[in-house]
């Protein structure tokens, strides 16, 4: 299966995306279907050996809608904002002397001048209306347009008809007025969504344009587009770094804020790796590329970002759903209401027709839909410059319900960067001496502890020579040959295997690991002549995130591969509820499932790789990851600074979030609720007038929206860098 994001013209409701939604859920290959109406795009997995672009295209297309692949791009909201704009003023210009003529002017021919005035309007104007309202009833769907069309059409067609045929009033100036409001409303939210998707467009516009290659011996600058990996680059001070890749030459401090949400800078130096759109501060760099375009980690970063906000929560799904039902009862109580008024109550027809009117313009339910949307735009969005990836919507749905916190130990909870901490004799060997022979021995060892080993001696100016042979046992140890004698360097079981006596020792290893150190045993010839114990160093802020989190309510628990006795010394640091050690990851996933069975919402932080079955298997998985490996499969969440205390700060932001979704849900019920029966005309016994005209109901309607989308926009005053601090 293929992943597809599709941008998707023309949609203006919940309604027109559940159309979409159900076209493309019945075409054979197609699957995972989240179409979203804010954000104007539809995200999809398809079976290529089943369907092609071209045929989904096609489905969208045979909806009354045009798709197209979708690219990062600014100009194609512009475009359509520019084209209802152009509508809104030819409308509006012909609907201010409809009201006057209508509403102060009395002469011969008035309601013919009206008819010409109106009905560019009607059908010009009201044109985008018709057309959605047609293809949403051929897929047997009722939507906003729905409403629009049927009551600006029924307000024109009695008007028309008391021109040539009745004697009568005319109705022109409100079906004028709803379409010029409404297209008016639809400029505004189309403008507010704008600002709820601001933290996408900041992201595209931090991506350079230039960027100066050494081409055969000279400095040329060219267009990012002509970059390729491999080039060499050369960033001066103060200059954004164009590209991702690797320091050759050169030492700086490196400002990434504006993609990890980091403040301090960071000192690069020959061999470590750099972000593409971060600013070099101090020296000149000579890099050279690892990933162009879509390949770089901002590109990757806008990619999550994008996919997540035209995601969908469950929530949203509920309420998408119930537009769907809302629209169609809403046409059948405008009818019954008009039976009720003209027929039972022997009202006039005119006053019948406007009660109808008025309820299918007051009752579009465009707040509704975009109660949950627009809040989950600014969330995702908010995350994403504090340095918080959410991948789908719903991780902040599901954030404030947490009930249990997994953590990961190496590298999640620890710095994955063990220390060596002891040497111990066990013969006539000195600690100078039993540290060389270990050096021999992992001297070409990739394992984190071998490398922690190695990097001590070299600080001890210890000269390490080159081992005869080397082999490497993985979980186990190492062995090694340097002139003709055996080093060997292990764990328990290595030793026993290898017949090495270690029970005189076992004092000695409990006591490092009550400690929380992970001991090894150097043999050398087969007798066991010292032991070498390393730490990994516990993150600064380890303990405190464990003790917010407690305060929060949250049980919170450690997984980790080591032995009994360091996880439980560890855990005692750290003051976790429970540690599970000798945890294979597979059993990670397995203990995670138990605790769901127990009605548990779980989330797990690791580190995205070991990880990975945990990660998935979790309600929520939290990957700690780096500036430039972002794009980790596992996980709907990546934690780009590597900082732990982020941990706290998404459960905080997906709380805040969820709040705002539920007060604009709050909003749009009550609007509803209390617009409808007004409409209905149910106050007029007590005050002898209905209280809202059509035109009324319009601007109550599109201030409905406003008000939603206003409330979301709240979301951006919520500090997220010190959420944790609240507690």
């Amino acid at each position: 299966m293929k992943k597809i994001s599709l941008k998707v013209d023309g949609m203006e409701c919940a309604g027109c995306a559940v159309t979409i939604e159900k076209a493309l859920i019945r075409t054979k290959g197609v699957s995972n279907v989240s179409v979203n109406f804010v954000t104007g795009k539809a995200i999809l997995e398809y079976n290529p050996k089943e369907v092609s672009i071209d045929e989904i295209l096609k489905v969208i297309e045979d909806t009354g809608y045009r798709a197209e692949e979708f690219k990062p791009e600014a100009a194609t909201e512009e475009r359509e904002t520019k084209r209802e704009l152009r509508l809104f003023v030819f409308s509006f210009f012909l609907t201010i002397p409809i009201l006057i003529v209508e509403l102060f002017l009395e002469f011969v021919g008035k309601n013919l001048l009206l008819f010409i005035l109106t009905t560019p309007v009607q059908f010009v104007a009201g044109y985008p209306f018709y057309k959605r309202a047609y293809l949403a009833l051929k897929t047997r769907n009722a939507t906003v347009d729905t409403l629009v069309v049927l009551s600006t059409s029924a307000a024109y067609f009695y008007s028309v008809a008391a021109t040539f045929f009745i004697s009568g009033p005319t109705f022109y100036e409100a079906s004028a007025t709803v379409i010029t409001t409404i297209t008016l409303g639809m400029i505004l939210e189309r403008i507010s969504y704008g600002k709820t998707g601001a933290a996408i467009q900041r992201l595209m516009e931090l991506q350079p344009q230039t960027a100066r290659v050494i081409r055969e011996g000279e400095e040329t600058e060219i267009p990012i587009g002509h970059v390729k990996t491999g080039d060499m680059v050369i960033v001066r001070p103060g200059e954004k770094i164009p590209v991702d890749g690797v320091v050759v030459d050169g030492h700086s401090a490196v400002d990434e804020s504006m993609v990890t949400g980091e403040s301090m800078p960071v000192d690069k130096k020959e061999g470590d790796r750099v972000i593409g759109a971060t600013i070099n501060k101090s020296g000149v760099l000579k890099i050279k590329v690892t990933g162009v375009g879509k390949d770089t980690a901002l590109a990757q970063i806008i990619k999550i970002v994008e996919e997540a906000q035209a995601s969908k929560a469950p929530i949203q799904r509920i309420a998408d759903k119930v537009v769907s039902y809302f629209v169609p009862l809403v046409l059948l109580s405008a009818f019954i209401a008009f039976i009720v008024w003209h027929l039972w109550l022997n009202s006039t027809l005119l006053f019948a027709l406007t009660v109808f009117i008025t309820m299918l313009v007051v009752a579009c339910p465009c707040a509704l839909g975009i109660a949950t949307p627009t809040a989950i735009m600014v969330g995702i969005g908010k995350g994403a410059e504090h340095g918080i990836l959410v991948k789908r919507s719903e991780a902040l749905e599901i954030a404030g319900k947490v009930t249990t916190v997994i953590f990961d130990k190496t590298g999640t909870l620890t710095k994955g960067e063990p220390v060596l901490t002891d040497i111990i004799k066990l013969s006539e060997y000195e600690n100078g001496e039993i540290l060389k022979l270990a050096a021999i021995a992992e001297k070409y060892s990739e394992h984190p502890i071998g490398k922690a080993i190695v990097r001590e001696a070299e600080e001890k100016r210890i000269r390490i020579p080159d081992a005869e042979s080397f082999e490497e046992i993985i979980g186990y140890g190492v062995k090694a040959k340097r002139d003709g004698e055996d080093i060997m360097l292990g764990n328990r079981k290595f030793m026993l295997n290898q017949g090495v006596e270690i029970q005189h020792v076992e004092e000695e290893l409990r006591k490092l690991e009550e400690q929380g150190k992970t001991p090894m045993i150097l043999a050398f010839n087969g007798r066991a002549v010292g032991i070498i114990a390393v730490a990994d160093r516990l993150r600064e802020d380890a303990r405190k995130v464990v003790e917010l989190l407690h305060r929060t309510g949250k049980e919170v628990i450690m997984m980790t591969g080591d032995n009994e006795r360091i996880a439980n010394a560890i855990a005692k640091q750290l003051g976790v509820d429970r540690a599970l050690a000798q945890i294979s990851p597979w059993g990670k996933a397995k203990e995670i499932k138990r605790l769901q069975k127990e009605g548990k919402i779980v989330a797990m932080i690791g580190d995205g790789i070991n990880d990975a079955p945990a990660l998935t298997q979790a309600d929520i998985g939290i990957a700690m990851g780096s500036g430039i490996d972002i794009a980790m499969e596992s996980g709907n969440v990546i934690l780009v600074k590597e900082d732990i205390r982020d941990v706290v700060c998404f459960i905080e932001l997906g709380r805040k979030t969820m709040s705002k979704i539920k007060q604009n849900l709050f909003f749009a019920f009550v609007y509803n609720i209390i617009a409808i029966p007004v409409a209905a005309g149910i106050l007029y016994p007590l005050l002898h007038t209905l209280v809202l005209s059509p035109m009324l109901a319009a601007s109550a309607m599109i201030l409905s929206d406003i008000c939603v989308v206003g409330n979301s926009l709240l979301l951006k005053r919520f500090d997220i860098s010190k959420s944790h601090e609240k507690y």
